[in-house]
């Protein structure tokens, strides 16, 4: 999948943009953050749910491996006249992820393009403060179709709501949200096929 050929034209796609409204929503309402927080974007893109985000909190770092992803979230930046981003492109999990230096690290549709979920999970662990949270929004599982038209995509299928809980406490978060919020549509073979995407809120206790 070419996120850098796709960057120009992403934000074209008003339904990605509803979404990461949708998802800013629960999220600010579940946590009711407030303007001294800083947080993380992991898998950024062009930034649509950090934009959502924006007011509320004191700084927030954007990473993400794509520069044509970067590229564009720059130029909005830029535009907008925003003063509390930095946007960080980077093929390294471990780039911008500090120990204990964020109250809350979310991610939009990355974690299942993610192999290593345990490696990535400890880095979150120990890059979020204590009491920190981290916000998964990402597919329920699903039967493999969703990247049918990829011929390199080897991630997850979604995931089962019981099995990541098992697979974040293990890494020290443990789930205190969990709701489907919205889903997504592809085209099957002439047939538009909905994908539930839920919202995954944990905390970290120590």
């Amino acid at each position: 999948m070419s996120f850098d050929k796709d960057a120009r034209d992403w934000d074209k796609d008003l339904k990605k943009v509803e979404r990461s409204e949708i998802f800013a929503k629960a999220i600010t309402d579940f946590i009711k953050p407030d303007t001294t927080l800083k947080a993380l974007e992991f898998g950024c893109g062009t930034g649509l749910l950090s934009f959502a985000l924006k007011d509320a909190f004191q700084a927030i770092t954007l990473v993400d491996n794509s520069q044509g992803m970067i590229d564009v979230l720059q130029e909005k930046i830029k535009i907008k006249g925003i003063k509390n981003f930095t946007p960080i492109c980077s093929n390294s999990l471990e780039d911008g992820l500090k120990p204990n230096n964020f109250d809350v690290i979310y991610t939009l549709m990355t974690l299942h393009h993610i192999v290593d979920l345990d490696r990535i999970l400890q880095l979150f662990y120990s890059s979020l403060k204590t009491n920190g949270y981290l916000c998964i929004a990402d597919l329920v599982e699903e039967d493999g179709s969703f990247h049918s038209d990829s011929t390199t995509f080897d991630g997850h299928n979604g995931f089962d709501k019981d099995e990541l809980n098992a697979i974040l406490l293990k890494n020290g978060l443990e789930t205190e949200y969990y709701k489907i919020c919205t889903e997504s549509e592809r085209e099957l073979n002439g047939k538009i096929k909905k994908y539930p995407l839920f919202l995954l809120i944990a905390k970290k206790t120590s």
